[in-house]
């Protein structure tokens, strides 16, 4: 006996194919070490000058460092990570208006856990901890509903009569 509902539309009329329009480009990995902080100058008037790392920034520094985003970061990404040291250290030194420009390139990397789930991001520790059933620890939908039979006609789906 057919399934329920109509037949299924004919291969070239369907109107999702799920197929990538664009094909996907493959690249080779390679994994980079993060750069230390640099030294250079500013143009601050007519004059160059030092440029000064907060404390905070070179603390925001390690954190990006130790993360476990570290280890999927290539050179690329430490390089765009390092201009945005400068923004960070930028808005710690009262440049305010830094604020959105300096959370919009920090969610690039899944520094909140909003960012982390939209990146797809999750920690392994917390996947062990409660068994692959994901962070509410509830019974997954077959656990739950596993022994349920569909009843048609007066008999179950192995084909005995209900009571």
């Amino acid at each position: 006996m057919g399934g329920m509902g109509p037949a299924p539309k004919p291969e070239g009329r369907k109107a999702r194919r799920n197929k990538d329009t664009v094909p996907q480009t493959v690249l080779r990995w390679e994994r980079a070490e993060a750069p230390e902080l640099p030294d250079f100058r500013i143009e601050k008037g007519d004059q160059l000058v030092e440029f000064y790392w907060p404390q905070r920034t070179r603390e925001w520094w390690q954190k990006w460092i130790d993360s476990p985003q570290a280890e999927h970061f290539g050179s690329s990404d430490w390089e765009y990570l390092l201009d945005t040291a400068v923004i960070h250290a930028r808005y710690w030194l009262g440049n305010l208006s830094l604020a959105g420009e300096l959370r919009l390139r920090v969610a690039e990397f899944g520094a909140t856990p909003s960012s982390r789930a939209r990146l797809r991001m999750v920690f392994a520790e917390a996947d062990d901890a409660d068994q692959g059933r994901g962070s509410s620890g509830v019974p997954s939908a077959r656990e739950r509903y596993g022994n349920l039979r569909q009843i048609r006609g007066g008999k179950t789906d192995e084909g005995t009569s209900s009571p």
